[in-house]
């Protein structure tokens, strides 16, 4: 009875979230673009793992929610739900591996006492390639392919900028304002970026997140601890 007492009000806030992220989609849809509706759900549902660090969510109940998030968004490709997310445009499983990311980054740092590194990885992908995207689109005059995936090198530098900005924000929040995280941004910063130009579609909703938590752990316990 008292998980169920103290689990509502980080329920409450969940919800909350995700129903204004919706709302704020089906607006856009109205009056914007495809690829704006998708940006909004992208970054709106990736600072959900942020509130849940903020607010101290028990391992348990982020792990439930990552699972459940799967589940939905998988069968979302199958029966007519989340239209709002599904009708952008996108034949990809882009968003399953986003749900699945963020599972897999909360089983495996919310269980080791690090959340500080499922947070980064999240926020890497949800600001770095939200902004990359959006800036390629209006600002992208120089454009480059890797393995059949459309770049800019204007996106490419924007992701670089954005990512290591919110790799230096949440390890100075976590363990202090040093001079050694310069590189530990500037390393996250490039591999992931890397890792989004050659990520087939979709697949970098995975392997951006994961690689770049992994990177920062790695280097943060190299350089930091």
């Amino acid at each position: 009875m008292e998980i169920s007492q103290n689990i509502i009000p980080q329920l409450v806030i969940v919800l909350l979230w995700l129903g204004g992220v919706l709302s704020l989609a089906t607006i856009v849809q109205q009056f914007g673009t495809t690829e704006q509706v998708r940006k909004v759900v992208h970054i709106g549902t990736g600072n959900i793992l942020p509130i849940a660090w903020y607010f101290h969510f028990p391992e348990w109940f982020c792990l439930t929610m990552g699972g459940i998030f799967c589940i939905i968004t998988f069968l979302s490709y199958q029966l007519p739900i989340l239209p709002v997310i599904n009708s952008v445009g996108r034949r990809t499983y882009g968003v399953f591996f986003y749900a699945l990311s963020i599972t897999i980054l909360v089983a495996w740092f919310w269980t080791i006492g690090k959340p500080q590194f499922a947070v980064l990885g999240v926020l890497v992908m949800t600001w770095g390639d939200g902004i990359a995207a959006l800036i390629g689109q209006k600002w992208g005059k120089h454009p480059y392919e890797i393995y059949g995936n459309h770049k800019s090198w204007e996106g490419s530098m924007a992701m670089v900028i954005v990512c290591f900005i919110v790799t230096i924000a949440v390890l100075a929040i976590s363990e202090g304002l040093t001079l050694t995280l310069l590189p530990i941004g500037l390393t996250v910063a490039i591999v992931a970026t890397i890792l989004e130009a050659i990520s087939p579609s979709g697949s970098d909703n995975l392997s951006v997140p994961i690689g770049s938590g992994a990177i920062a752990y790695l280097l943060s316990f190299i350089l930091i601890s």
